[in-house]
């Protein structure tokens, strides 16, 4: 098991969904169900594989979870609502509180942002980014508890723009929709690809790069 714990899994391993403190066991079950989840994705995992890592007996997991599902989902929900999104939002408040001469600047600063969040938070990233698609539930509380947040704060950046007469006149949403999808697009495939050491990857050029993308898809380029 990793030495180096990221903090939300530290928040999370002090007690289990319904507020009690987590057994030993129950702790090494959940951080290597969180590291299986994320090498391997949930499909491709099994409750064997996070037992033995875990140094359990298999059926010890499913006297804490039922299924893996609920396993997975006893990771997930608590880290998205209670540790997730508070650390989203601290983090983007040095973005969304700073005054900035140009939209420009905004997307830089989401860039840098985001990119040193997923430095410190990359496990629950991936299994988000992996398994969100493919569970209802799960995005239905992602966009609920983390995502709304976020996309209010940027719209009323975005409005103070436009009331300043120094972007387009597109609907707010539209705007930020743009915006978000070019980002994350630009930090996920750097994740992905970027991060390899066999990968041709110019960072900067592809950061400047996404940024006037999105300039120019705004008019402002």
């Amino acid at each position: 098991m990793s030495d180096t714990v990221e903090a939300w899994i530290e928040e999370l391993l002090k007690s289990d969904g319904a507020g009690a403190k987590m057994t030993e066991k129950q702790a090494r079950i959940v951080q290597s169900a969180i590291e299986v989840f994320a090498e391997k994705g949930y499909a491709a995992s099994s409750t064997s594989e996070i037992a033995q890592r875990a140094g359990v007996a298999e059926g010890t997991i499913f006297r804490h979870y039922k299924t893996k599902k609920d396993l997975l989902f006893a990771i997930v929900a608590p880290a998205m609502t209670k540790l997730l999104a508070p650390f989203v939002l601290r983090g983007f408040h040095k973005v969304l509180d700073t005054e900035y001469e140009s939209y420009d600047q905004v997307l830089r600063a989401m860039i840098e942002n985001r990119i040193e969040f997923l430095r410190k938070h990359r496990n629950i990233l991936k299994i988000l980014l992996q398994e969100i698609p493919f569970h209802p539930e799960m995005q239905e509380r992602f966009q609920r508890d983390v995502l709304g947040l976020v996309l209010e704060r940027l719209r009323k950046l975005v409005a103070k723009f436009q009331d300043k007469g120094q972007m387009a006149e597109l609907p707010s949403s539209t705007v930020v929709r743009l915006s978000v999808s070019a980002i994350m697009g630009y930090v996920a495939v750097r994740t992905v690809y970027g991060e390899r050491e066999d990968a041709v990857w110019d960072d900067d050029f592809e950061r400047e790069e996404t940024i006037r993308f999105v300039m120019r898809g705004l008019g402002l380029a």
